[in-house]
């Protein structure tokens, strides 16, 4: 037995939208963004359709990893406001329906964190455990680098000690010991402190990199390191029944499907299984296969990829995305893969990044291409699982090639056609970033100018993230890859309860006509386009004919007669 599903479970139909309060809006005109801005401009994101705000690290920072590198778990920098601000932009965010949910950064602290200030000065700090040393010359760990252009190998001698602390990302990112119970309680207790602030949940950072030898020593009470997960989803659960931690686990979905938890997929408890890990994860096989997919104007890898999901927990659920603020990774995909990615759309070395992603947003890489952009976002919202936006992708924002690094992709948002694009009314030089140039520059890409204009991407992708509101099924239900006669187009047919949708997408520049078989239908049902005034009738066979334009797209709602569903 199992109560019926609720929404409770507000995450699974969320449109969610992840921002830097750095680079989004700056309010007092030093340069850089800050939690003030960001509340005059919240109301951009309430027309826009979003329910989640993600804010990537605000805090203490020493600012040598765009603000990763952390001092104090349980500040807020200076430079973007203080704890009085935050509280002021959860409220005012609630009032307009948007959550606000923030990262958590428990694989590591900046060296300069007071902790480790202590830890480094002597091994008999109270400290010292709070990180992973070795006294032991360790050997070559090239290849277990993040950043390979940066780090040589994942431990570095630490001359005041002679012992060598361990760090996945950066030198200045000493590991933290998640073994160690007092780093357990303390980040128990950061999660605490921002929960009763009135914060909806953590974006965990490099998930298994936290985990990985987490019960390494003797003596510590962790015997699996999942039971950090299971020890943290506990707590949140405790501290806040709908609060939700959203992992970042970049893994090949076998092993992905562990930072779920083991609760029973389909029948489960009486009520239903709570997750007892993560409540959401990030799909990056499905992201991968969805640019190998583009790069060949063929939808089978994204159908494969779709189709090995492995089943999951009832109540947790996959996020979906096309960009992120991290290089675009495809490290799943084979080399030759890889090559043909990248000669689609990162043919130049720097656009490329560590030889396995690219820093680049996805307008430059179509081309600019209208009608190919809207129809990667109609994808994105109809793919089963909850749709993450990063900031700028609904005004179609292009990169700036001349920042290093992932940092290209982090520029300031661009609200008007002015100066600074209306982010700042600092000397240009004063920036936190620097702006993109020629066709993506702030006087051809902005929000000002697209609110006025009904045919703009703004005015699409608004539209995209209400109906998906308005489609709970693309959220909580299960999809069914449909067979497809042309290779070009992903056809799904999503349900839940007594709902259903039918969705086509053509990756090919070349119309086509194409006959779905759709299953089980109910008598005299109609197919009826929530995009558009065009409803497709099916056949007595329990097929249907529907033509799709080049980087064309249909969403078909099965409509019974009499339904009572608004269309």
């Amino acid at each position: 037995m199992r109560i019926r599903d609720t929404g409770d479970l507000w995450w699974k139909n969320a449109v969610v939208y992840c921002l830097d309060v750095e680079t989004f809006m700056d309010w007092d005109d030093d340069g850089i963004g800050d939690f003030p801005g960001l509340v005059q401009r919240i109301d951009h994101l309430a027309d826009l359709g979003v329910t989640c705000l993600w804010l990537m690290p605000f805090y203490p920072t020493a600012d040598r990893d765009d603000g990763y590198d952390i001092t104090d778990f349980l500040g807020v920098d200076p430079r973007l406001g203080d704890l009085g601000d935050v509280v002021e932009l959860v409220r005012t965010a609630r009032d307009r329906g948007i959550r606000v949910i923030v990262d958590l950064v428990v694989n590591h602290t900046s060296d300069r964190h007071p902790w480790f200030r202590s830890a480094r000065r002597s091994t008999s700090s109270p400290f010292r455990d709070y990180y992973v040393w070795r006294s032991d010359e360790p050997p070559s760990t090239k290849d277990q680098v993040v950043f390979p252009d940066q780090e040589e190998g994942i431990w570095t001698l630490d001359e005041a000690s002679g012992e060598w602390y361990r760090h996945r990302f950066y030198r200045h990112q000493p590991d933290l010991n998640t073994a160690n119970p007092q780093v357990r309680d303390a980040i128990a207790k950061t999660i605490g402190f921002w929960l009763e602030l009135g914060i909806s949940g953590f974006r965990v950072d490099a998930v298994p990199y936290a985990l990985t030898d987490a019960a390494a020593n003797p003596g510590d009470e962790i015997d699996d390191p999942h039971d950090l997960l299971r020890v943290l989803r506990a707590f949140v659960g405790r501290r806040s029944g709908d609060a939700i931690l959203m992992g970042e686990v970049n893994l090949p979905y076998e092993e992905q499907a562990r930072y779920f938890g083991d609760g029973d997929p389909t029948d489960g408890d009486p009520g239903g299984v709570t997750s007892n890990e993560l409540t959401l994860q990030f799909d990056f096989n499905a992201m991968q296969a969805l640019y190998l997919a583009l790069a060949r104007h063929d939808a089978t890898p994204l159908a494969g990829s779709l189709a090995a999901r492995p089943p999951i927990p009832r109540d947790t659920q996959w996020a979906t995305f096309v960009r992120n603020h991290d290089e675009l990774t495809l490290d799943k995909l084979t080399d030759d893969e890889r090559a043909e990615v990248f000669a689609a759309f990162g043919p130049e070395e720097d656009m490329q990044l560590y030889g396995r992603g690219l820093r680049r947003r996805l307008p430059p890489m179509l081309g600019g291409d209208p009608r190919r952009l809207r129809m990667v976002y109609a994808l994105l919202f109809s793919l089963p699982g909850t749709p993450v936006l990063f900031y700028g992708e609904e005004i179609g924002m292009g990169e700036n090639l001349d920042v290093p690094g992932r940092l290209a992709v982090r520029t300031p948002m661009q609200w008007t056609s002015g100066p600074n694009g209306g982010f700042s009314r600092a000397p240009a030089r004063r920036l936190a970033a620097s702006l993109p140039g020629d066709g993506y520059a702030p006087e051809h890409v902005n929000v000002a100018d697209q609110r006025r204009d009904p045919e703009s991407l703004l005015t699409f992708v608004r539209m995209l993230a209400h109906r998906y509101r308005e489609c709970p099924e693309l959220g909580w239900g299960d999809a069914q890859v449909l067979d497809s006669p042309e290779p070009s187009v992903l056809a799904l047919r999503t349900t839940w309860q007594d709902a259903s949708m039918v969705t086509l997408h053509n990756l090919s520049p070349d119309p086509v006509v194409v006959r779905v078989p759709l299953g089980d239908l109910p008598e005299d049902a109609r197919l009826v386009d929530v995009l558009d005034a065009d409803d497709v009738e099916p056949a007595p066979d329990g097929t249907a004919e529907v033509r799709l334009d080049g980087y064309g797209f249909r969403w078909l709602r099965v409509t019974p007669p009499g339904s009572r569903r608004l269309l």
